[in-house]
């Protein structure tokens, strides 16, 4: 497909690149440019794509625009060891309506996706997740989505899409490719009563803010099972975060989100990358474009440590545990080559039995070996069956 329509990185962005040092990653990725045109995709691993589309960010005007800062402070950055090869396409810009602002970012995700290239998509708002999800219409294949928020944005099935009511929109509307959510780093009184209860209903993973922050190595397994990742500036405490009109005091530190963006990375299954309502005109001293720009570091070094151990090819690769509780058989996988975990989910398919790994952790084993089925392993069951 034609990507001609994507703007080039501003001049003054590429001006700075070249006084930087040779070792510099702004010297190391190909960047489009007014005078070198879009970069070469052959061999390309990621793709950094900004989009200029905050119209449906809800009380965030300004959002969608500044990302030349986040470049300058990314390129800045050293890199590590790497063997990926890293594009930087550029921006998309407004569309005449938003919806011609997601069509383009949804074909242009779905090229890319399809051609084993990682989009790292810079809004812009988060209503921006829905045109992601549906560049997977065409995969043939089923969506799961975990979002680094404080709210679920569900909103109603009626209200307009914005970045306060996309999930609704993912849930409800035809062709329906999710197979799951979970939400890591909600406030509970950012979200009414009934959303959580048809969050529960739904068999999708919430955890909790402080639930996170007191043992990240929780977001490991469910990162290690997502397609695509979206993460609101807002679920970053607001002194660590400051450009965004919706920042609170109580979120992630900056250490933890980068964590979390390195599990995102390391995911042998994540295939899409976005960090959303980034408003520039409420940066101070750039620190949240600081911060952007090391959460997309961490991911790529994380992506450059991938192993792509699952699915199993051979039974050399891991050691099974088989654990009875009552009625119920678990089996679960070590993997030799890095220790994570895996647990099997049985379940019917045209009648005929079937079996699903979905990742878990060393607790989940021990608690299954105390009698008590872990959490995700019933939510996965009763999904499928």
């Amino acid at each position: 497909m034609s990507f001609e329509f994507l703007l080039p990185v501003e001049d003054a962005v590429v001006a700075h690149t070249s006084m930087l040092s040779n070792q510099s990653l702004g010297k190391n990725i190909q960047i489009h440019s007014k005078k070198t045109g879009l970069p070469d995709l052959k061999n390309a691993h990621i793709a950094i794509l900004g989009v200029m589309e905050g119209r449906r960010s809800v009380d965030n005007f300004g959002t969608g625009d500044g990302f030349g800062v986040i470049r300058k402070c990314l390129y800045e950055l050293f890199p590590g060891n790497w063997f990926s090869k890293i594009v930087d396409l550029g921006n998309i810009p407004k569309g005449k309506e938003e919806d011609d602002t997601y069509f383009a970012l949804q074909e242009i995700l779905g090229h890319l996706i399809k051609n084993n290239i990682i989009p790292i998509i810079i809004g812009g708002g988060q209503d921006l997740t829905y045109a992601n999800y549906r560049a997977y219409d065409n995969l043939e294949q089923t969506v799961n989505l975990t979002v680094v928020d404080t709210k679920f944005d569900l909103g109603s099935i009626e209200d307009e899409i914005s970045s306060e009511s996309y999930l609704s929109k993912i849930v409800m509307e035809k062709p329906n490719n999710l197979f799951n959510y979970c939400n890591i780093g909600y406030q509970t009184y950012f979200n009414s009563q009934e959303e959580l209860d048809l969050i529960e209903k739904l068999h999708f993973d919430i955890y909790r803010l402080g639930q996170v922050s007191s043992d990240l190595k929780l977001v490991e397994p469910i990162l290690r099972d997502t397609d695509v990742v979206s993460i609101d500036i807002g679920a970053i405490r607001r002194a660590e975060a400051p450009a965004n009109n919706n920042a609170v005091p109580n979120g992630f530190y900056g250490e933890a989100i980068c964590a979390i963006t390195r599990y995102a990375g390391i995911s042998d299954r994540v295939s899409s990358f976005g960090i959303y309502e980034y408003n520039a005109r409420l940066d101070e001293k750039d620190q949240t474009a600081q911060l952007i720009s090391q959460m997309i570091w961490y991911f790529i070094e994380g992506y450059n440590f991938r192993i792509n151990e699952y699915p199993f090819t051979s039974k050399k690769e891991y050691k099974k545990y088989i654990v009875p509780i009552d009625d119920v058989v678990i089996n679960f996988y070590k993997s030799n080559l890095s220790d994570r975990w895996w647990m099997e989910v049985e379940h019917q398919n045209n009648k005929l039995a079937k079996r699903t790994l979905i990742p878990c952790t060393y607790q989940d084993y021990l608690r299954a070996g105390n009698q008590v089925i872990p959490e995700r392993w019933w939510k996965t069951f009763r999904k499928l069956n």
